[in-house]
């Protein structure tokens, strides 16, 4: 990809083969036409993305990229399928707010590796898509599938029911909206950026705290008990950094490089929050720990 390549690669790597279907087997709820296909094939559908990371950008690495992005497509349509599940009939506005916070962060989590998919399509075919620089194309890859995906889904996994208490609420709805608005601030500015950051750090901390209070309310076995309490503490230390670069850019204060961020921000993200958080997740789940389920139809306002 680029000098970031050493960093971004085998971490794109792990969001596609290994992240992505493992959280999607912590999915319960709503089941919409062809997701159990989905999801069990999703390793096979996101190999071409990932051989694509390897090869020099070329047409080659484009059409495998494609293919992917069309795989995070149809991931992406899950969203207003379950959705279309979940609302009463007919659907309308109000009992679309009203969805659990829980459940808008699974469906945050459906959606965001459609965009991952298409910046690695542009970035593979050295296209400056929207004007955007192939390395900030190329950091939008593992964002989407980390920030976007795993933590908006283990948000998600931590908000069981919506009167869960206020900082699961603040978690399942933080994490969505800073995600949101750090992409939106990719378009407008870095003090855009800056404010995304900070709504996405909010909702982190409040995943990393829930993380604890899990690690100490339900995971009895020490393995399930260390892979949460490093999930936590490594989110915590991975957000202060993403702070200090979003604050370093909007107000030109020192603060790290791209390569830097993707050294340690991005690993720790991914190996050390991702990775550990799913994991212990998949053996609370294994444990029959009840994970979140959205309101039936009837219990939704109409």
């Amino acid at each position: 990809m680029s000098a970031l390549s050493a960093f971004v690669v085998p971490v794109v790597t792990l969001g596609m083969l290994w992240v992505v279907p493992t959280g999607l087997g912590l999915v319960e709820g709503p089941r919409p036409p062809g997701w159990d296909l989905l999801r069990r094939a999703w390793p096979l559908l996101a190999l071409p993305g990932a051989v694509s990371l390897w090869l020099p950008r070329s047409g080659t690495a484009t059409a495998l990229a494609a293919c992917y992005a069309l795989a995070t497509l149809a991931l992406a349509l899950q969203a207003p399928a379950r959705t279309a599940l979940t609302l009463p009939r007919p659907a309308t506005w109000r009992a679309l707010l009203s969805l659990p916070p829980g459940e808008i962060a699974v469906l945050t989590a459906l959606v965001s590796p459609s965009v991952a998919g298409l910046a690695l399509v542009a970035e593979r075919a050295a296209y400056p898509l929207f004007g955007f620089e192939l390395d900030l194309l190329a950091l939008t890859v593992p964002h989407f599938h980390f920030a976007g995906f795993a933590a908006a889904l283990v948000a998600g996994l931590l908000s069981r029911t919506p009167d869960e208490g206020a900082l699961a609420r603040t978690a399942a709805l933080s994490v969505p909206a800073g995600t949101l608005l750090v992409l939106i601030g990719y378009f407008v500015d870095d003090w855009a950026e800056l404010a995304g950051a900070v709504v996405l750090t909010a909702g982190m901390a409040a995943v990393a705290v829930l993380t604890l209070r899990e690690r100490r309310g339900l995971a009895a076995d020490p393995a399930t008990r260390a892979l949460l309490a490093v999930s936590a503490l490594v989110l915590a230390a991975t957000m202060a950094l993403a702070l200090w670069w979003a604050l370093g850019e909007a107000t030109g204060l020192p603060h790290p490089t791209l390569t830097w961020m993707a050294a340690t921000h991005g690993l720790g993200n991914a190996l050390g929050f991702a990775v550990c958080s799913l994991l212990a997740h998949r053996r609370l789940q294994a444990a029959g720990h009840p994970r979140p389920t959205p309101l039936p139809r009837t219990e939704l306002p109409a």
